[in-house]
């Protein structure tokens, strides 16, 4: 399994307790010190993952050349940010281009695909749309979005937070 933008291993750790080998991708080197600790921590300090500090397209675009392949992707890009080079970053305009990139590295026959993000400007329809039009399509599976939200006890009702999708095989 991929976990790009993996932050300190949440899910890193739960796939690797549930048996898959990981690769964690995060540019930070602070968060992948982090989640290796949190594994550590966990009992899974001697889980089959690969912990990478780098610029995740610049990893998948590698991975590509190298002819690796996932089973499974999970995601969580941030909103925004600067890479070291002054490159701004915004999911609005990179996330097509990313989702695009992830479908290459994917095996033949994939078992799930997740993005996961924090753009309220990103509808939960809108990231559909970009995983249909690049992996059902080709594919087939189904995905499901939903929007992430927070309830709000004064007024009973929900706080937007983001979006999630999710595509699976069956």
């Amino acid at each position: 399994m991929l976990n790009l933008f993996a932050y300190t291993g949440g899910a890193t750790l739960a796939a690797a307790a549930a048996g898959a080998s990981v690769c964690h991708v995060d540019a930070s080197r602070g968060m992948v010190r982090q989640a290796k600790e949190n594994a550590a921590i966990s009992g899974l300090g001697g889980a089959p993952v690969r912990y990478i500090v780098d610029d995740c397209i610049k990893f998948v675009e590698r991975e590509i050349r190298r002819g690796s392949k996932y089973d499974a992707i999970i995601m969580d890009p941030p909103s925004y940010g600067r890479g070291p080079g002054g490159e701004i970053w915004k999911l609005e305009d990179c996330i097509d281009r990313l989702v695009e990139l992830c479908v290459r590295v994917l095996a033949k026959r994939p078992l799930f695909f997740l993005i996961n993000s924090y753009t309220t400007g990103l509808s939960p329809l809108t990231m559909k749309y970009i995983l249909d039009l690049r992996l059902t399509s080709k594919v087939g599976g189904r995905s499901v979005a939903g929007e992430l939200a927070l309830p709000v006890k004064a007024t009973g009702g929900h706080l937007p937070c983001g979006a999630s999708v999710r595509w699976t095989a069956g």
